[in-house]
């Protein structure tokens, strides 16, 4: 379809779920694609509701929807209402992407792929040891792009030590060993260290022993650099951001999606473009 021409069956519909949801750049990277694919009667919203929201839209919904990216605090619940679930958000019980199925709706997670690719990017193609700062759902998708690359061991430093007991399990279940660090012990001995904590964390993490020779990948990518990776830059570490996170994983979105290959130039020529107006 890429000359322009209809889908058959009718126009088709995706979005983005979470809240809030108005500052996400999905809309911005998949409409982009529609647009390089030809996909003229695709349509792409962001629709702000909560997890407990979750059941009853997607109940309510035409065959024309044919999936969602899933942001915070949707992404367990996409697990649960999901009538397929992949093995990768069954592991992480989390899914970050709803794709319309014979069968109804299947979560899929594509996370894991977006911080595999980041990390790669940043010229990390094998990992022996690495640090995982934070516990979240993140975190534990982390903890698998990791695994992925072969990690040997992992350390999960985290403020509340009992909060990382996710992210170890999901490690245990790939067979990587992992130890739990509170941040006030912290020697990030690794040469890799992934955050996954929030702006407001962040000033905690400034006093910990960063070194010339870490790789930092920040997930977060606004505001952009972050205050850690702006310390760790300036000590000359090197330093990767949550935007290729996110635009990887919304390339393997629109695959899943559409069925079409995702067009990368066009969707990061898109999403330069609406950064330089922010």
């Amino acid at each position: 379809m890429a000359d322009g021409t209809t889908s058959p069956g009718g126009p088709r519909r995706a979005g983005v779920l979470g809240r809030p949801v108005a500052h996400s750049l999905s809309p911005v990277l998949h409409r982009a694609a529609y647009a390089a694919l030809g996909l003229s009667d695709w349509t792409y919203d962001a629709l702000d509701i909560g997890a407990e929201d979750l059941p009853v839209l997607l109940a309510g919904l035409g065959e024309e929807w044919r999936g969602f990216s899933v942001t915070m605090p949707c992404k367990q619940a996409a697990v649960d209402v999901a009538d397929v679930v992949e093995p990768l958000p069954r592991l992480l019980h989390a899914a970050n992407t709803l794709v319309r199925v014979p069968e109804g709706w299947r979560a899929e997670n594509t996370d894991v792929t977006g911080i595999g690719m980041a990390l790669q990017l940043a010229g990390v193609d094998q990992v022996g040891a690495a640090v995982v700062v934070g516990a979240g759902g993140t975190a534990a998708a982390a903890a698998v792009a990791l695994a992925s690359l072969g990690a040997e061991h992992v350390d999960v430093v985290v403020r509340e030590p009992t909060r990382a007991r996710e992210v170890v399990r999901v490690l245990a279940a790939l067979d990587v060993p992992a130890t739990i660090t509170p941040i006030s012990r912290a020697t990030l001995d690794a040469p890799l260290v992934i955050s996954t904590v929030p702006v407001d964390g962040q000033p905690a993490l400034l006093g910990l022993p960063w070194r010339a020779d870490h790789t930092l990948l920040d997930v977060l990518y606004a505001p952009w650099p972050s205050v850690l990776a702006a310390h760790v830059a300036a000590l000359g570490g090197t330093v990767a951001g949550g935007l290729d996170v996110l635009f990887w994983q919304a390339t393997a979105q629109v695959e899943l999606m559409t069925g079409l290959p995702a067009p990368i130039e066009a969707m990061r020529t898109a999403l330069d473009a609406a950064l330089a107006t922010r």
